[in-house]
């Protein structure tokens, strides 16, 4: 039986990282229209992100740092698509 194991794509950024991080946690979606990132506003889905940072630092970033690289990114996204109209 042939079985096949998902891999992650190589992400080359602390951001690209701390983005994927907010995606797997929930805590980001994409406008299903534009592509935009939006902050979900869940705080669960927040804590889970930082959880999953502390845990699984990327190579060369303390636990700390991770973290503060995705809060730093969920800060920068908005809660709102800029391309929707209200």
């Amino acid at each position: 039986m042939l079985m096949t194991k998902e891999r992650w794509t190589t992400i080359r950024t602390v951001r690209g990282w701390a983005i994927a991080v907010l995606q797997e946690a929930g805590a980001i979606r994409e406008c299903e229209y534009h592509g935009w990132m939006q902050d979900r506003a869940d705080p669960h889905a927040r804590q889970r992100a930082l959880e999953i940072a502390r845990q699984d630092a990327p190579p060369g970033l303390s636990p700390e740092a991770a973290a503060g690289a995705v809060t730093e990114v969920l800060d920068s996204i908005g809660d709102t698509c800029p391309e929707c109209s209200p």
